[in-house]
């Protein structure tokens, strides 16, 4: 049976016999959404637990504190109100008793770090959003998850004898300060879909949590120049990058993007971004240039990082001064003014990166159940984390207008309906292919789920340099121009050589319809897949070198 999802006259074929919502059939403890075991919170400045006796009207009480759990329509709606407790976090238990038999996979909080993978129950995995459960005998998905954008920062924890879901309602690394309000934390969803296989089964399930995903108008693809300037580039060279992008894609009606990755501004990652430094100049011009030679502009910006020495000392962030708070109004009205520059010059694509690490001081990789420090807080305290993050990515997307946004270093489940392509993986390399190979093969993988249901998934670049043997790279090429997600190339002209131009124009041919599908087979037991489903077909993507992982070159211990 072929089933067709559409959004946005994106149509996507659901390659399984049958997908449905069902009575809950193989996990018939995982869904008692009514009756939670244990609700407990941790509130005040001196982090006291409070357990909350069972409640069977859903409503849990303690003093100023009130937490309510209210289903309808197979969803559990968390709100959370006080008027003068800090509170940070509220832990809900439920009764669902995993089987043995069956693959649990977790999300990450922003990008995945080449570690995303199907495994044993584990209680010490945090699973950022939702995780899935996989019975592969039964061909039998359940899905547990939180739908998108929730105002509180959620992430679950499996064991053998139930299931907690944490909402971290801190104000950064505090307890929010309410003041009476209440506060949507979260919506809970679970589903069940029986004959089918994980992958499909995982993306009807993102689909189910993102009602409301926008895409672009026309599929995104073509260059970025970090992969081999690294942030070293100029005007001139960002022309040339457009002519030869524009000569691979010579012929196609839709137009490649020229992104300009970082380096146009006068600080290494950071602004005043009012301006390009000297060997860019005028970004307006330069941006209509570009469209001269047949490219769309895209650039790349990191908002909360900026050392213009006019800005107050009220916008700065209480845990890092070198990075803007954007709980404060004028923050956002900066960003937003920003935001609007760059379209103004004439960018079509704007990708934003940073936001997570400038908010929270830390990588997805490093980011457990507790996303930052104890002991700091927002200036505006009576704002969630998450409602903080939301914000920023609300002012962005109002500010941008009919641009394309790209996230970089965003939360997923937080960006999902306010950014059309998100960045779901960590670097690739235009230097050591065995970063392509772990974060970018893994994400591919394992993210694919969330691709035209979240947004378009881009794993990141191919890196065409000197330094990356083309016989992996080109594989990497193939795998990305027909995944159906967006593809992105980093090289200077006159590096690829003359042999290897025919498989890049093709791979951009394919890329600028996207109309391809691309699915992991045996993920299950790889995290770096080599089956897969192409349009049906079956076909086999090598990976590794004749031997293997490099274990002995000089990152291998730090990729």
């Amino acid at each position: 049976m072929l089933l067709n999802m559409e959004y946005d006259g994106y149509r996507i074929p659901c390659m399984c016999e049958k997908i449905m919502i069902l009575a809950m059939k193989l996990f018939p403890d995982l869904f008692h959404l009514t009756k939670p075991i244990g609700v407990s919170m941790i509130s005040g400045d001196d982090n006291t637990r409070t357990v909350f006796p069972h409640s069977d009207s859903g409503i849990y009480q303690k003093d100023d504190v009130s937490i309510v759990l209210e289903n309808h329509q197979n969803q559990m709606h968390i709100r959370i109100s006080a008027d003068t407790t800090p509170l940070s976090w509220v832990m809900i238990r439920f009764p669902m008793q995993l089987p043995t038999t069956a693959r649990v996979y977790g999300d990450d909080w922003e990008r995945g770090y080449g570690t995303l993978c199907w495994g044993s129950i584990t209680p010490e995995k945090h699973m950022p959003w939702y995780f899935l459960c996989y019975d592969e005998a039964a061909r039998t998905l359940a899905g547990y998850g939180v739908m998108v954008r929730p105002g509180a920062m959620c992430v679950w924890h499996a064991d053998g004898e139930g299931v907690t879901l944490y909402l971290d309602v801190r104000s950064g690394g505090m307890g929010v300060l309410l003041g009476g309000r209440t506060l949507d934390a979260a919506t809970v969803i679970c589903r069940e879909y029986e004959n089918t296989d994980a992958f499909w089964g995982g993306h009807r399930f993102c689909c189910e949590m993102c009602p409301d995903p926008i895409f672009p108008k026309e599929p995104v693809y073509g260059s970025n120049n970090w992969y081999y300037a690294y942030g070293k580039s100029s005007h001139d060279e960002i022309l040339t990058d457009s002519e030869y992008i524009s000569e691979l894609c010579e012929g196609l009606s839709n137009r490649p993007y020229m992104v300009i990755d970082d380096g146009w501004h006068d600080n290494p990652t950071a602004g005043p971004w009012d301006h390009g430094n000297p060997k860019f100049g005028d970004m307006g011009k330069l941006a209509s240039e570009m469209k001269e030679r047949g490219v769309k502009p895209g650039i790349w910006i990191r908002f909360l990082h900026d050392l213009d020495p006019q800005i107050p000392d009220e916008w700065k962030s209480l845990r890092d001064a070198s990075v803007l708070d954007p709980s404060v109004p004028e923050v956002l009205d900066y960003v937003r003014v920003t935001a609007k520059r760059l379209v103004d010059w004439g960018y079509t694509l704007i990708k934003h990166d940073y936001s997570s690490f400038d908010m929270f001081g830390y990588y997805g990789m490093s980011m457990k159940t507790s996303i930052t420090n104890r002991g700091w807080h927002f200036r505006d305290r009576t704002k969630t984390s998450a409602e903080v993050v939301l914000g920023f990515y609300r002012a962005i997307r109002e500010a941008a207008g009919d641009a394309v946004l790209i996230g970089c270093n965003t939360f997923s489940h937080l960006c999902a309906g306010l950014v059309e392509v998100n960045r779901t993986g960590d670097d690739t390399s235009g230097r050591y292919w065995d970063r392509t190979r772990k974060m970018g093969v893994n994400t591919l993988a394992f993210r694919m789920m969330q691709n035209r249901a979240f947004y378009m998934a881009d794993a990141d670049c191919i890196g065409i340099t000197e330094l990356v043997p083309w016989e992996q790279n080109r594989v990497w090429l193939k795998a990305l121009s027909r995944s159906g997600s967006p593809l992105f190339m980093s090289s200077a002209k006159g590096v690829a050589a003359a042999e290897m131009l025919p498989e890049i124009k093709e791979a951009f041919a394919y890329n600028a319809e996207q109309k391809d599908i691309l699915v992991p087979v045996d993920w299950i037991n790889d995290i770096c897949p080599h089956i897969w489903l192409l349009n049906g077909e079956e076909i086999r993507f090598d990976w590794y070198t004749e031997d293997g992982f490099d274990a002995l070159n000089p990152i291998g211990n730090m990729i």
